[in-house]
């Protein structure tokens, strides 16, 4: 899938499991300490994670936790959130890892004609911390990512960073110009959903043949291989 050097390509990297791992029970502890601020009890329940955006878990959580109309709650719980990400950045620095191949592969697309951001279920902010926490972010065009707070369905993310990308770029990054860099099912069917090209990272809880079965246009087994494998198919 080569690309016409005369416009850039825009690389949407997932955080979590594809760039980062912040261990530790970061996570849960973030809902613990927004939950808690929001509604003045403890922490239940907790929604799976893996591949979904901040809006998704968030609605499943709070219903977990007897909340029926969890709508009401948004902008409080966007904000407990964000206010905890930055109490645990703390935390995140002693138990975050860059994963393999990270800040090589960030640094080989710097090195071409491309645009780069994040397409992550966090909220931006939450996003920008666990990065600057590990060290790692710098050469990301925050402003023009997509986030957990822009829907539920990942394809929503992807095509609201290549609508902010377009406007502040000056470039329509089309199917062959946009790339989603994922390790879930969920990145894969987003990146598709939204007509960009999946490329597939298992680092995560999903395997090479779960990423291949969802779709996958590339999948490597770390971001090692990213150069290599993705550099023909993006025209490198």
């Amino acid at each position: 899938m080569p690309t016409d050097r005369a416009e850039p390509t825009l690389i949407l990297w997932d955080v979590d499991h594809t760039l980062v791992s912040i261990r530790g029970g970061v996570s849960r502890s973030l809902y613990e300490r927004a939950f808690k601020k929001v509604t003045g009890r403890t922490l239940g329940g907790l929604a799976d994670m893996a591949g979904r955006t901040e809006q998704a878990i968030m609605v499943e959580t709070l219903r977990l936790n007897g909340i029926d109309e969890p709508d009401a709650l948004f902008s409080d719980f966007y904000a407990a959130l964000t206010a905890a990400a930055i109490e645990l950045k703390g935390r995140m620095r002693e138990v975050g890892v860059v994963l393999p191949g990270a800040r090589e592969a960030m640094a080989s697309c710097a090195a071409r004609h491309t645009v780069q951001s994040a397409v992550t279920g966090n909220l931006r902010p939450i996003a920008i911390t666990k990065l600057a926490a590990v060290g790692l972010g710098d050469g990301l065009d925050f402003s023009v990512g997509g986030y957990g707070d822009d829907g539920s369905d990942r394809a929503d993310l992807v095509r609201q960073a290549r609508k902010r990308a377009s406007e502040k770029y000056g470039h329509a990054f089309d199917s062959r110009r946009t790339v989603v860099i994922g390790d879930t099912p969920h990145d894969v069917r987003g990146a598709h959903d939204a007509d960009a090209l999946a490329v597939g990272i298992a680092t995560g809880r999903s395997s090479a043949d779960e990423l291949r079965a969802a779709g996958a246009d590339i999948v490597l087994t770390s971001l090692t291989d990213f150069t290599g494998r993705c550099g023909e198919a993006l025209g490198w």
